[in-house]
């Protein structure tokens, strides 16, 4: 094309920077799910559930969650100039809601039990009630009343953090007031067995990112340079001339204390130099010499 250069001499550095850049994207499978327990009458309700290893199990048994999303609202004003809308941002707007995904262990069926019981300290099924009255889950005409907001939601400890298989680089998303809302039905059958999963959905009024970002450091030299233990200070040998020199009489190629002869190249048979030179045939005897 015309206009167009093309450059081939640091062709080998452009691939290179193509697979650092492009051929070298995150991955989905490298994440880390941290859930909290509130304080107070929360965590005192959801921490004998986790007992001492809980915690990390269930932090560990996320198979999936997703990273929050938000957008910014804007209002349009259209009266300043004839013929143009504007847009002024004037609130950021965040998901109402974040996903999670858990594997369910068969023998304490944790993450079903640790929400199971969150959602019902915030309806007030459990926990002290302020009216005195009998709690009776089962009776038809039992009356729940809410617990307050501080009470239930955690104000912080919700955590995704995303990093990559050196953990050099990552992003940490932490929900602010965070509680769930709701938990998935979770289908059950004799047919072909499955993985057992609980998914659960889990309100916030915000999230923070914060970008934990390591500089790229240039790699070292796998073998270190040698230097030797002592200078050489000989002097370099003088340079040989370059011209040849020819030897005009090669001298008697037969040995010492012998007459000069000469090879027929065709017999290999040699000559006396004051003689002729023999041919073949004269030399196997088919003519006379």
């Amino acid at each position: 094309m015309p206009g167009t250069k093309f450059s081939y001499g640091n062709k080998s550095a452009g691939i290179k920077g193509l697979r650092t850049k492009i051929l070298a994207p995150a991955l989905t499978s490298h994440y880390e799910v941290k859930i909290p327990v509130g304080a107070g009458t929360l965590n005192s309700i959801l921490k004998p559930i986790l007992g001492t290893d809980g915690q990390e199990d269930l932090n560990i048994s996320c198979s999936e969650a997703s990273l929050p999303g938000s957008s910014i609202a804007t209002f349009e004003i259209k009266n300043d100039y004839a013929g143009v809308t504007e847009r002024y941002a004037h609130r950021r707007m965040y998901d109402d809601r974040i996903d999670f995904t858990f594997y369910v262990d068969s023998t304490k069926y944790l993450p079903i039990r640790f929400f199971e019981r969150w959602m019902r300290f915030v309806t007030g099924e459990t926990g002290t009630r302020t009216d005195g009255e009998t709690r009776d889950l089962t009776n038809p005409g039992y009356h729940y009343r809410m617990n307050f907001p501080e009470s239930y939601r955690c104000e912080r400890g919700l955590k995704i953090v995303k990093f990559e298989r050196d953990y050099k680089n990552r992003l940490e998303y932490e929900f602010i007031g965070a509680y769930p809302i709701s938990v998935s039905s979770m289908p059950v059958s004799y047919e072909s067995s499955s993985l057992l999963k609980c998914s659960v959905s889990m309100t916030y009024l915000r999230y923070v990112m914060t970008e934990l970002a390591s500089p790229t450091s240039k790699p070292d030299t796998s073998v270190p340079t040698q230097k030797p233990d002592q200078s050489n200070t000989q002097e370099p040998p003088v340079a040989q001339e370059k011209e040849s020199k020819v030897q005009d009489n090669p001298g008697n190629t037969a040995g010492p204390n012998t007459e000069f002869a000469e090879t027929d190249s065709a017999s290999g048979f040699r000559s006396v130099d004051d003689g002729p030179l023999l041919t073949t045939r004269q030399a196997l005897g088919l003519d006379p010499i």
